[in-house]
């Protein structure tokens, strides 16, 4: 089951700053340059330019079974049910099955876009996928888009991604390094019991069946099962940020009544968050809405239950917001987001970054040269581009078969080959060619949804 917590630019009100001479401070052994750009402003009286967002459209949904298998089924997917009042939210915590922390690769996303290439072939003729995949601005998971886009709000957390420009299309992935998995491995006991109950609160408000609460022996009617994040149901969507098209993929915790491919109209996000008591309480969560607003909003899902708790993890009531309804919450209200900035910041930056990473981008396999760029995302300062040296991409690859952040099996599929038809040189030894994973089933035939302007 699913089981998660709690993607001619019109110019924002006070452009970003470009400066594009090398950072000084860009030393460190594994950068060879650096770049950076600052954030707009979020206190300007002056309104943003709206930037037109269209409605997401589903391409596919795909499960990871508890082994961590990817399926294209939706063998995962659960259904809405209102979770029973006061429920405990610890329950269940000490056979919670948590995943390890890992990076956070593409390579199942890139699965599904293989997927779908696949099925373009099979529908309207060979080649035709990859002529799809070319109209593509931006390929990434649906957190790392969400961290892009609210970044000028965001004054705690540090984000780091790894980015490739290739054949027009840009690779996004987060970069995590051995200390910070660790870190996050390793919660404190108060942490992770606080981070379980997010996780929960999903179980107890999702059922195999539409509208009928589980019943299971041993259990409490209504307890979902005992969580294990290895399994989730994910959707693969298309959409589009001012003139770049996005491929975004995310997980989804459940739908309401049914589910139609290809529709996002029944999917819903759960969330939970401390019971509000007083002033400061209600204005910490309208903060925490906005990345509540952008998350499901990326993947065009409709509707955000959240689940209010005590400190001590018993559930007190539930509310319902549509995604589409909450900036008018707190807007107007002081230090309040504005879901424009967010884009208007978000089309910026993709044509910053298109701009920057796009010179050297490889013409053919013959050009084995993976050239990987580490963004960084300072709170409160802007962003830093760098160039990473060899040691640096060695280090991205982890050892694996890769160009740069890319699988070389999908490498191997979106880059044209060389003249003579070679697919991998010899200047890439430390490469191998592979077929595509196995669990990619065969392709089917596939109609491309239309899109529906989303204005803002």
């Amino acid at each position: 089951m699913s089981k998660r917590r709690a993607s001619g630019s019109p110019e924002p009100s006070q452009p970003p700053r470009k400066r594009l001479e090398v950072d000084p401070e860009a030393r460190s052994s594994t950068l060879v340059s650096s770049h950076t750009l600052s954030y707009p402003s979020t206190t300007s009286a002056q309104p943003t330019r709206p930037v037109p967002f269209q409605q997401p459209t589903g391409l596919l949904t795909f499960s990871y079974t508890p082994e961590r298998v990817l399926e294209f089924s939706d063998a995962a997917l659960r259904y809405y049910v209102h979770p029973p009042p006061g429920a405990d939210l610890r329950y269940g915590y000490d056979r919670w099955i948590k995943r390890p922390e890992e990076r956070t690769r593409l390579d199942g996303l890139l699965q599904a876009v293989q997927r779908v290439m696949q099925k373009a072939d099979a529908s309207m003729g060979p080649g035709s996928g990859v002529k799809w995949l070319r109209d593509i601005a931006v390929v990434t998971w649906r957190g790392i888009m969400t961290k892009i886009l609210t970044a000028p709000y965001e004054d705690r957390d540090r984000s780091e991604f790894n980015a490739m420009y290739v054949n027009g299309t840009l690779y996004i992935e987060e970069h995590l390094s051995d200390a910070r998995l660790s870190e996050k491995e390793d919660l404190a006991p108060k942490q992770r019991l606080q981070t379980y109950y997010g996780y929960s609160f999903e179980s107890w408000c999702t059922s195999s069946r539409p509208g009928v609460p589980e019943r299971t022996d041993g259990h409490p009617v209504g307890w979902g099962g005992d969580v294990d994040t290895n399994v989730q149901w994910c959707s693969v969507v298309k959409t589009k940020l001012g003139d770049s098209r996005l491929v975004i993929g995310g997980e989804v915790d459940c739908v309401r009544d049914r589910f139609t491919p290809g529709r996002t109209d029944s999917l819903v996000e759960l969330k939970t968050s401390m019971a509000i008591r007083r002033a400061e309480d209600e204005a910490r969560f309208e903060k925490k809405l906005l990345k509540f607003y952008m998350q499901s909003f990326l993947l065009g899902v409709p509707e955000i239950v959240v689940g209010f708790r005590t400190p001590a993890g018993r559930l007190t009531t539930t509310q319902t917001f549509k995604t589409i309804q909450i900036p008018r919450l707190v807007r107007g209200k002081p230090g309040a987001w504005d879901p424009q900035v967010c884009f208007s910041w978000g089309q910026q930056f993709l044509s910053t970054v298109k701009s920057l990473l796009s010179a050297g981008e490889p013409s053919s396999q013959s050009d084995t040269s993976a050239r990987v760029w580490r963004i960084v995302f300072e709170p409160k300062q802007g962003v830093k581009f760098s160039l990473l040296d060899e040691a640096g991409v060695r280090e991205v690859e982890g050892g694996e078969d890769r160009v740069g952040i890319l699988p070389r099996w999908y490498y191997d599929e979106v880059v044209p080959k060389d003249e003579g038809g070679s697919t991998t040189p010899a200047a890439s030894e430390r490469h191998q060619a592979t077929s595509r994973p196995s669990c990619v089933p065969a392709p089917a035939p596939v109609s491309e949804p239309s899109h529906h302007g989303w204005n803002i």
